[in-house]
């Protein structure tokens, strides 16, 4: 067996991010070949990533790109297990060339996205951190002649992106920041799905000053109380989050004579069922193992 020195094992921590054990390890069982440990290395980490894939990984971050001419954003939601992770150089530094890559392809696809290389960064990441780390889901908005994109992520866990048609791309972003803020529902009224127009309905029929009312005034009521939701919970129709007399629209207006088209937001971990850990009863276990 060949002797493995200590700057053969420097070589290969500096090329896998692995812990000085590890990489002495897997040089003995690939006989000081390099090329083969790293080989090992990869299969492990895949097997460790499969074996984590499992875990619920509901923290982690968002991150944007904008074009240089406010006609391209990319958004995306990396996951990991703890916050603690989402906070790591190497996690960030990955969601940053995932983001890239999104940038330079346009591909929202996320299995196309993380073919290849990006995927053996993804199981390479899972081996020397020891938790589940996915790509959720990615964003890609595209704006049209004399349209503008603005993004903002507030504190890496709140992001937005809004398109104007015309208008400024500082009143884009500033768009953004209210998006992130307030989460309205849609961007305009009539983008209100219906479903969730009956449900309303149904609450507001239920209340209790309803009851009694003849069927004339009480469609009236209830027209009047959908109107209010609708400008409550619809982006043009809100008070601007920087200046509470103009609604978003007005500002939108106001800021090169835009108008609202859309946006997108995402937040960490919204909508997925995270696991409730007692970390007292997982400490036992383990030391009951022990």
């Amino acid at each position: 067996m060949a002797a493995i020195s200590a700057s053969l094992v420097k070589e290969l921590r500096e090329r896998t991010g692995l812990g000085m054990m590890e990489c002495k390890k897997a040089l003995t069982e690939a006989d000081g070949d390099i090329e083969q440990a790293i080989e090992n290395l990869r299969k492990n980490a895949g097997l460790k990533s499969a074996k984590k894939a499992g875990r619920v990984a509901a923290e982690g971050g968002i991150i944007t790109r904008v074009s240089d001419d406010a006609k391209l954003a990319v958004m995306l939601e990396v996951n990991s297990e703890t916050d603690f992770v989402a906070r790591d150089d190497n996690f960030q530094a990955f969601a940053s060339k995932v983001v890239d890559r999104a940038f330079e392809t346009k591909q929202s696809d996320v299995a196309t996205l993380m073919e290849g290389e990006l995927e053996d960064a993804r199981t390479q990441l899972v081996q020397k951190i020891g938790e589940n780390i996915s790509v959720r889901r990615v964003a890609i908005v595209e704006a049209q002649d004399g349209g503008v994109l603005g993004a903002y992520v507030h504190g890496s866990r709140i992001g937005a992106i809004v398109k104007l048609n015309g208008g400024e791309q500082q009143a884009a972003h500033d768009i953004a920041m209210h998006v992130a803020a307030i989460n309205p529902s849609v961007s305009h009224p009539e983008n209100m799905p219906q479903d969730e127009l009956d449900k309303e309905k149904a609450i507001i029929l239920s209340q209790p000053d309803m009851a009694g009312k003849p069927e004339e005034i009480a469609e009236k009521m209830v027209q009047g109380r959908l109107k209010k939701y609708l400008a409550e919970n619809s982006l043009v129709n809100q008070p601007f989050v920087k200046d509470q007399n103009q609604t978003v629209a007005e500002y939108a207006k106001a800021s090169g004579n835009g108008e609202v088209d859309s946006f997108v937001r995402f937040e960490v971990g919204e909508g997925i069922e995270k696991e409730e850990v007692d970390f007292a009863q997982e400490v036992m276990e383990q030391a009951r193992r022990s």
